[in-house]
């Protein structure tokens, strides 16, 4: 439910690792076997990669949901200086109208043919992308979980674990977009204290009708995207986990095949302390959970 590009690779009798065979003056490492379905060789048409045509490189795709943290995950990732992750290029709808202009798009990022901010002079390791699941990712999801299979694109999955958090972030951010309280600019991210203090001051308040229905869908929609990608190679990350323990960026430049580097970001976090101190109506909020399954997000995290 819910063509990698060839080489000639010799593989080692009764041995999982493989040799490649030394073609174009290339002189390749010893790979694991499940790995050469993920390493690609592409021939990008906007340019040449010269001394990088040797160097293999992945593809992934970064599926969370809005205010989940991945802008700052995809910073922290841009960080290295092999890899590209192109941002939110299916945040336009004229870019999810169908599958097939997906899968196109998605051919032409992975070619090294779109070209955007993070594109890097250094040899790209891993090329990819930030995708949010309600820009066609679980629409088209069994052409795109095909897509990934076929070519060998894993997946980062990221998301909160704390979704009252992430819910806070939700109107904090639809204020801001209409207040502008930065000198009339929308900042959906901060990049000095300043500015998180100025846009820390907003407390929303929360709609109690639709708390808990807002927080399932948001479950739900996670639950039913690690469903639909399943079978894709794919890791599981939580906004928390790695602002608690940054070796958790490891695991992640592991699982892209990465030379391990320290991946920093420029970005602010805007809401920091206790929920109490961030919900206008934090009584009602704290009132309308307890008791429910959704009470451990009342704890401080």
């Amino acid at each position: 439910m819910c063509i990698n590009q060839t080489s000639n690779y010799l593989l080692q009798a009764k041995s999982l690792s493989i040799h490649v065979i030394n073609r174009h003056n290339c002189h390749y490492p010893i790979f694991q076997e499940e790995d050469i379905h993920y390493l690609h060789f592409p021939k990008p048409q906007t340019f040449t990669r010269e001394e990088c045509a040797c160097n293999p490189v992945r593809f992934f795709t970064i599926l969370s949901m809005q205010r989940s943290g991945s802008g700052w995950f995809e910073t922290l990732l841009n960080s290295h200086m092999n890899v590209s992750s192109n941002g939110e290029i299916f945040g336009a709808k004229s870019r999810r109208t169908n599958a097939s202009v997906i899968l196109e798009i998605m051919d032409n990022v992975f070619n090294l043919d779109w070209i955007s901010s993070s594109s890097k002079n250094e040899c790209t390791a891993a090329i990819g992308f930030k995708w949010m699941l309600n820009q066609g990712a679980l629409e088209y999801h069994e052409e795109i979980v095909d897509y990934f299979n076929r070519r060998g694109v894993s997946a980062i999955f990221l998301f909160r674990r704390n979704l009252l958090r992430r819910l806070i972030s939700l109107l904090a951010n639809s204020y801001d977009k209409d207040a502008k309280p930065l000198n009339g600019t929308h900042k959906s991210h901060t990049h000095s204290p300043y500015e998180a203090k100025v846009l820390a001051k907003y407390k929303p308040v929360v709609n109690m009708s639709l708390l808990i229905p807002n927080l399932r869908n948001a479950q739900r929609k996670a639950n039913r995207a690690l469903e639909c990608f399943k079978s894709t190679r794919h890791i599981l990350l939580y906004y928390e986990d790695i602002v608690q323990n940054r070796t958790k960026l490891a695991d992640v430049q592991e699982f892209l095949g990465l030379p391990q580097r320290e991946l920093i970001s420029g970005q602010v976090k805007i809401h920091n302390g206790p929920l109490s101190q961030q919900i206008e109506n934090w009584d009602e909020v704290q009132k309308r959970l307890k008791g429910t399954p959704y009470d451990t997000f009342l704890i401080k995290d």
